[in-house]
């Protein structure tokens, strides 16, 4: 993991205390900017990004890439103490987008089969299953 960044800016703290108040959430850099827009926030859309990328790079923020037509997505996980990368699973709603996070024994047990038995190293972090989610249902 990187070291942390030297720098604590005002646009950051906003950035992170945003995050903060959104555990668990998936957050593209649209749904930021549009924040902070709309709580009267003026940092520039390329600020953001910025932020974001640093923000992964120290191990405070989890970038996911799910699909070439879908925005990558951000997770606050703090730098501290989460889950590991490796038990990390998604859904995802083909009618609203929406992007759930999954932590299930069970997925892990398919994972470690197909190693074991299938010699295939399944990399959970870019492992999605389409659907619908219990609101599109």
């Amino acid at each position: 993991m990187a070291t942390r960044s030297k720098y604590k800016t005002k646009q950051r703290e906003i950035l992170l205390d945003y995050f903060r108040s959104v555990p668990g959430s998936h957050i593209t850099a649209g749904d930021v900017c549009r924040y902070l827009q709309s709580h009267g926030a003026a940092i520039a859309q390329a600020t953001v990004y910025r932020q974001l990328e640093r923000l992964v790079s120290e191990g405070i923020l989890n970038k996911y890439i799910i699909d070439s037509s879908s925005p990558a997505c951000f997770e606050y996980i703090g730098g501290d103490s989460h889950e590991s990368p490796e038990n990390c699973f998604h859904c995802k709603c083909e009618k609203c987008g929406k992007l759930i996070h999954l932590s299930c024994e069970d997925l892990e047990k398919i994972q470690i089969h197909l190693n074991e038995h299938h010699r295939f190293k399944l990399n959970p972090m870019r492992t999605v299953f389409y659907g619908l989610c219990e609101d599109c249902r």
